[in-house]
């Protein structure tokens, strides 16, 4: 079964980050997509937060993981996320539905 990951920010972009580029190379950009949420600037990157209200869209690009759970570690590394500890963690990694412009939604983690 594919797995999906919606990035916004500095994994989304054209020049990401030269510590975790290697990371990203492995990653497989399917297409264009939303989530229902709200962006917030942080200072040197921004954050999500999931949100209800269908008026809140945050935008970014949906890539497919390979089958290799080393790459998903080192993306949680590089966003400072320990799955063993979320609550202390400074972005949290969730499931969610990402929505794409006509095309059915994916499940994917953000």
């Amino acid at each position: 079964m594919k797995d999906y990951l919606f990035a916004y920010g500095t994994l989304a972009n054209e020049n990401v980050p030269e510590e975790i580029a290697s990371t990203v190379e492995q990653l497989k950009y399917v297409g264009d997509g939303f989530i229902f949420g709200r962006l917030y600037d942080l200072g040197e990157y921004p954050g999500a937060v999931l949100d209800g209200d269908r008026r809140n869209k945050v935008f970014g690009k949906i890539f497919e993981l390979p089958d290799d759970r080393e790459v998903l570690e080192c993306l949680d590394a590089y966003e400072a996320f320990d799955p063993q500890q979320p609550s202390k963690s400074l972005f949290v990694r969730r499931r969610t539905t990402i929505s794409r412009p006509k095309q059915p939604p994916l499940m994917g983690w953000m």
